[in-house]
């Protein structure tokens, strides 16, 4: 774009508004974005997406991607984002769907979404049978060794996946954790392939659980839906019966999104 034509768009955008298209920006493409990114998609002046980028990093609205060069959502924005999606209005739609589906299987349902360091359940609906895995709302849980956690990594590039297996040991919490990273790969493209997610006791003894992803209107992961239970009623193999329950369930919670 050329400089007078930039300089011609910025002026018509008011200048409180220009540091909520840039957050927006980022939110859309779901990927750390270059501030040439935004001066392309925005047509703001290169010195203005530079002060603005700067403000969001100092503040904790956006975060520098490994790289350096690139944003990504920073905690505060996260944290917006999860605010948002439990307003009132929302989230007694959301319960209503979970309640439909935890109905219908019998069994605990949870909607979670991804955070920097796991997997948060965002709402719940018990079972009630008086044997169940209390997880409460506001939880976090791994990645590596949750039906949720594995389904997210399903999601993402190449590059981010290798990024966060080499990041660290992967923390075994029962010994059917996946801990080696060629492990974890292999299930995971199992995963990308199948669009579903299972937890064979990997993240808690005597607990299996089956995950689908709900995907926003660009069919990118905003969350899962999943299903556990004790394995003294449901092992993997019979959770797989409610598959088509929660995929229904988790489709609904997608249209929600886009109302």
């Amino acid at each position: 774009m050329a400089e007078t034509e930039t300089q011609e768009k910025e002026t018509q955008i008011p200048t409180n508004l220009r540091l909520l298209l840039i957050l927006e920006e980022v939110a859309r493409r779901g990927v750390a974005v270059k501030p040439s990114d935004l001066i392309d998609a925005l047509g703001l002046a290169k010195p203005t997406v530079h002060r603005l980028l700067q403000t969001a990093e100092a503040e904790g609205f956006l975060q520098r991607d490994l790289d350096g060069r690139s944003y990504g959502p920073g905690r505060r924005l996260r944290l917006l984002s999860v605010n948002t999606m439990s307003a009132e209005h929302l989230r007694t739609a959301r319960l209503a769907i979970l309640r439909s589906v935890a109905e219908e299987v019998g069994e605990t349902c949870n909607l979670a979404i991804p955070d920097r360091e796991g997997m948060i359940y965002l709402d719940r609906v018990e079972t009630k049978w008086p044997l169940r895995i209390q997880l409460p709302v506001g939880t976090q849980v791994p990645f590596h060794c949750t039906a949720s956690g594995k389904m997210y990594l399903s999601t993402l590039r190449q590059k981010m996946l290798d990024g966060f297996l080499s990041a660290g040991k992967l923390q075994p919490q029962t010994e059917r954790s996946l801990t080696d990273p060629n492990a974890v790969k292999a299930e995971v493209q199992r995963i990308s392939d199948n669009q579903y997610s299972t937890d064979d006791e990997e993240f808690m003894t005597g607990m299996s659980a089956l995950a689908v992803p709900v995907q926003d209107g660009q069919g990118r992961l905003v969350g899962t839906l999943s299903v556990h239970a004790p394995t003294q009623r449901h092992d993997v193999g019979s959770l797989m019966s409610f598959l088509e329950t929660l995929r229904q369930g988790a489709d609904k919670l997608s249209s929600l999104l886009a109302e």
